[in-house]
């Protein structure tokens, strides 16, 4: 994976989020900007969301609108749309790739900080091949064989990114029932938790275990990613992913409450440690 096709992602959301902001200071409406570009008003707002790719023509005609005209002000921002149409390695997977899953991949390759956490299965990045193989098929029965190792590879590809010399952070809280709900047979299951605990160890990897002994907890309304990028002007993202689309939340109110949520379940999980031992505990069991 390289930085360069990650990062086309997130230079999409900022040149979209200049661009709103542009539009906004100087009070042209969604409807009248995709006027000026022979597009609708929902053309604007994916624009602005950085949901699709930029035409040079299309960028160049919504900043004559906005009034900006000094080369150096639209030199930077027209090199920006050219960066943000850079093809990403996932492109090649396109074929079992959901468009909406497509943009989480590349903010996923692009942040340095990503804080998960899962309760129905072991997260993506830390599935082992087997255990991805039987999660896929437990989700999509009627997948043909190339299909499904289609997709395994797929979920391999990302996980690159945890070992890379340029590696985020991340921090997993998983909950115990991932770890107890079967994925495959025995073997896949001790080859899933023994990888855990390997890589648990890494150190760029926080894996903490929220306990059924624990009881009722903040993660009450279900699985979620927090994504944070090292281009400052950029704001954390949300992510929820339903079964035939995904949310993305970038307001700042939205994301502090998913924030609090995530550092309450850090706060009442066992530390790394303990977490290790109870996934130990699980492998004997197993």
């Amino acid at each position: 994976m390289t930085a360069e096709s990650s990062g086309s992602v997130v230079r999409r959301i900022l040149l979209g989020s200049q661009l709103r902001r542009l539009r906004e200071e100087r009070g042209i409406t969604r409807e009248q900007a995709g006027y000026s570009i022979r597009a609708s008003e929902s053309k604007i707002s994916r624009v602005e969301l950085g949901r699709v790719s930029f035409k040079a023509r299309d960028v160049e005609d919504l900043l004559t609108l906005y009034g900006v005209t000094a080369e150096s002000e639209r030199g930077p921002l027209l090199a920006l749309a050219k960066e943000a149409n850079v093809a990403g390695w996932w492109h090649s997977y396109s074929d079992v790739l959901p468009g909406w899953f497509q943009t989480y991949v590349g903010l996923e390759g692009a942040a340095s900080l990503i804080r998960v956490y899962e309760v129905q299965f072991v997260h993506g990045l830390l599935q082992t091949e087997a255990y991805a193989r039987a999660v896929v098929l437990r989700g999509s029965p009627r997948l043909g064989t190339a299909e499904v190792e289609r997709r395994v590879a797929l979920r391999l590809e990302r996980q690159k990114a945890l070992v890379s010399e340029r590696a985020p952070r991340f921090h997993c809280v998983l909950d115990e029932a991932a770890l107890r709900r079967p994925y495959g047979d025995r073997d896949v299951m001790r080859g899933q938790l023994e990888h855990l605990i390997e890589f648990s160890e890494r150190p760029n990897v926080t894996l903490q275990v929220m306990p059924f002994s624990f009881g009722g907890h903040s993660g009450e309304s279900g699985s979620f990613a927090l994504l944070r990028f090292p281009e400052s002007d950029l704001s954390d993202v949300v992510y929820l992913e339903q079964l035939t689309s995904a949310l993305y939340l970038d307001k700042r109110e939205e994301v502090a409450q998913y924030e609090r949520v995530m550092e309450r379940l850090q706060q009442d999980s066992p530390g790394p440690e303990q977490s290790r031992d109870l996934l130990r505990g699980l492998l004997q069991l197993s």
